[in-house]
C-alpha cells in the first residue's frame, strides 16, 4: 500500500510534539502487516537527561513509537464510517539489543499476531541499518470515541 506522511499519520494519531513518535509510514497492508520509520535527532528534549554525555534512545520511547505504529494500522483496517482512539494495553517479552543513537534511523516492522473485535496483538521488531535493536509483542484496543 502506499506511503502515510507526517500529515496523514497527524490525523490518525492524536500525540503530538514531544511525544508523536512516528514520522513515516513506508508501506502497510490493513489488519495485516506495516513498516514506519523514525529520524533519532539530538535535538529531541529527552538527551538533554539521558544521558548528556553519551545520549541514548530511551526503551521506553522506542517501545511507545512502536505502539504509535501499530496504532496507525489498527486505525488503517478500522471501519471508515465511525471515529476511534486507540489505547496501549500491553506488552510482553521485550528485549533491547543496542543502543539507539542520534542519527540513527528506526524502521519498525509490525505484524498482526491476532485481532478480536477491536483488540489487536501485534509482533513488533525496531531496526536500525538492518541490525535489530528492539523487540516484543504489544497489544492495544480500539474505542469508538462515543464510548471513550
Amino acid at each position: 500500500m502506499a506511503e502515510l506522511n507526517i500529515d496523514e499519520i497527524m490525523r490518525y494519531l492524536p500525540h503530538r510534539y514531544p511525544l508523536l513518535l512516528v514520522d513515516k509510514v513506508l508501506d502497510f497492508e490493513p489488519e495485516v502487516s506495516i513498516r514506519a520509520l523514525k529520524n533519532v535527532t539530538v535535538n529531541e528534549p529527552h538527551f538533554a537527561g539521558h544521558f548528556p554525555d553519551f545520549p541514548v534512545m530511551p526503551g521506553v520511547l522506542i517501545v511507545e513509537a512502536m505502539a504509535q505504529v501499530g496504532g496507525i494500522l489498527a486505525f488503517q483496517s478500522a471501519p471508515k464510517d465511525q471515529e476511534f482512539l486507540v489505547y496501549f494495553t500491553g506488552i510482553d517479552g521485550v528485549r533491547f539489543r543496542k543502543p539507539v543513537r542520534p542519527g540513527d534511523q528506526l524502521i519498525f516492522e509490525l505484524t498482526c499476531l491476532r485481532r478480536r473485535g477491536h483488540m489487536w496483538k501485534f509482533k513488533g521488531e525496531a531496526f536500525v541499518d538492518g541490525t535489530l535493536v528492539c523487540s516484543g509483542t504489544l497489544m492495544a484496543t480500539l474505542m469508538p470515541k462515543e464510548q471513550a
